[in-house]
């Protein structure tokens, strides 16, 4: 797992084929007009899903991993509230792996939260499980899926 600002991108660049290219869309894009949804920056191996509204409370948070997709996910306005665990440590799923949505979900709980401020990213791999929008604040935010390689 990785926590940082859009400013250190660069940083990283290194670490996967396309992320590159994500963190270029990150600063291109206009992120504040672009439309709620789904969309394609490199077919299905590069995408972008633009989200916004409020989460849920820490207590209700379910702990997710993706098997066939990095996610960099990146606030645009507000502040996520995260939880990530390492998933060597976590239980068994209670929600299994499906396919289809590339996620399961876990009943652990983790102490481990940290606030991702407005022009700030992080970066979950297949081994973090995280959990996403545990905030009553609204927020604006993009999650790039980027291809397993």
């Amino acid at each position: 797992m990785i926590l940082d600002k859009l400013a250190n991108a660069n940083r990283y660049t290194c670490l996967h084929p396309l992320f590159e290219q994500a963190f270029d869309f990150l600063r291109e894009a206009d992120l504040t007009a672009l439309p709620i949804g789904q969309k394609a920056i490199v077919g299905q191996d590069l995408f972008a899903i633009i989200s916004e509204g409020t989460g849920i409370p820490e207590q209700d948070a379910k702990l997710e991993v993706h098997r066939k997709y990095i996610d960099i996910q990146y606030v645009i306005s507000g502040t996520d509230h995260m939880g990530w665990k390492d998933l060597a440590q976590c239980s068994p799923p209670n929600d299994p792996y499906n396919e289809e949505r590339d996620a399961a979900f876990f009943p652990d709980k983790t102490r481990n939260w940290f606030d991702v401020p407005a022009g700030s990213f992080t970066i979950f791999y297949p081994d973090d499980a995280h959990a996403a929008m545990i905030t009553q604040e609204h927020v604006r935010k993009v999650v790039l899926k980027i291809a397993v390689q």
